[in-house]
């Protein structure tokens, strides 16, 4: 884990758990907004309504984590530097890479650990950049909701021991690890993901030579050369309770989840490390995964004009092996018989085994007979 820590670190995440235990405030959300929002379509979610509430969890599951509502601020004006201004940073320091239309920029985990929500915008894209440390999920949203922006900020609340964001227009809670509304007026809206990369900021850089990144610079006095989590990302410990249970991975094992129309698998970060490039189907979805970075991975729909393609790693490219074209790690075929057609990036949901499988108890995992 690339977290910048100091020795001795303070542990505050032992008086957060006595603090969740001691708390335990009372789930009370309210519609604090006046103005109206449409109806919007959930599908086929099993909506229930508890005490004129509108929910699609059970709402005794939610727990306090300690802070309170916005306790853990989020950053609503996020300033950035150039790479040339970054000595703050470390090439070892492990950071959300999101690039739109040729914009990039880097959030650093060390900011957001203290922040855990990063309000921003890339170019015409109001995204909101999550991380919560607890499950080490890291996920960006566009926050849009029904064509209307939003903010979002940190609820103070939990589930399945992931963050609960809630929306600064109806604060209706949401789900970080699932990006849906599972309390509140929008119970069952689901937010748009948008690609991104987990990356160390020196790999980054290579990628995006003129990416700005993410300062220190945030309003807030926090230390942020150091972990307030402390070693809780290799212990086997959970701090808070999950629905859900499974002993195929260790608890804090990093792995890439996934969604195709319904079906879930995971794979771990290190085997796409050791294998580099993996082919394979998640339901009827043919995908590539591809690591070329420490801690990075991306994937890819291997799908062409309806032809499936398979791919390999070779003398460090990539080709698919119908065609012998070449691939760059976007996706993008740079040579060769493809050249100049683009493989569908995939969204991906890196987190703790423990995290998804809470959220996905009938998860497939890669490489089970």
């Amino acid at each position: 884990m690339n977290l910048k820590v100091l020795a001795p670190v303070i542990v505050i995440i032992t008086v957060l758990a006595v603090l969740a235990v001691s708390l335990q405030l009372e789930f009370t959300p309210e519609i604090t907004s006046d103005t109206p929002i449409e109806t919007i379509d959930s599908s086929e979610l099993a909506i229930m309504e508890t005490n004129g509430i509108k929910h699609i969890i059970p709402l005794d599951k939610i727990k306090g984590g300690g802070p309170p509502k916005d306790g853990i601020p989020s950053i609503d004006n996020p300033v950035f530097s150039n790479i040339q201004d970054s000595n703050f940073m470390s090439d070892s320091d492990t950071v959300i890479g999101l690039e739109i239309n040729g914009e990039a920029k880097a959030y650093p985990l060390f900011i957001l650990v203290w922040h855990e929500i990063v309000n921003d915008r890339l170019g015409d894209t109001p995204v909101s950049v999550t991380y919560c440390p607890l499950c080490y999920t890291n996920q960006v949203f566009e926050r849009i909701i029904n064509n209307q922006e939003v903010e979002f900020g940190t609820s103070g609340k939990l589930y399945n021991s992931n963050l609960l964001m809630y929306d600064r227009f109806t604060e209706s809670y949401w789900s970080q690890a699932l990006g849906m509304a599972v309390t509140g007026e929008l119970s069952g809206y689901q937010l748009d993901l948008v690609p991104f990369d987990v990356i160390t900021w020196g790999d980054w850089k290579t990628l995006h030579p003129d990416t700005l990144v993410l300062t220190t610079d945030t309003g807030y006095i926090r230390s942020y050369a150091t972990d307030p989590y402390g070693s809780y990302y290799t212990e086997p410990r959970i701090m808070f309770p999950v629905e859900h249970s499974d002993d195929r991975m260790n608890p804090k094992e990093i792995i890439l989840g996934f969604n195709q129309n319904g079906i879930y698998k995971a794979y771990k970060q290190n085997d796409i490390e050791s294998n580099v490039l993996i082919n394979d189907s998640i339901g009827e979805t043919p995908v590539m995964l591809v690591s070329l970075f420490s801690q990075n991975s991306r994937a890819f729909e291997r799908i062409i004009d309806g032809k499936i393609l398979d791919f390999t790693y070779t003398d460090g490219k990539i080709f698919d092996t119908q065609t012998n074209s070449e691939w760059n790690y976007d996706g993008l075929a740079i040579s060769g018989k493809y050249e100049g057609n683009q493989l569908e990036r995939m969204s991906i949901e890196p987190g703790f085994w423990f995290a998804w499988v809470a959220f996905h108890p009938n998860t497939l995992v890669f490489g089970d007979v």
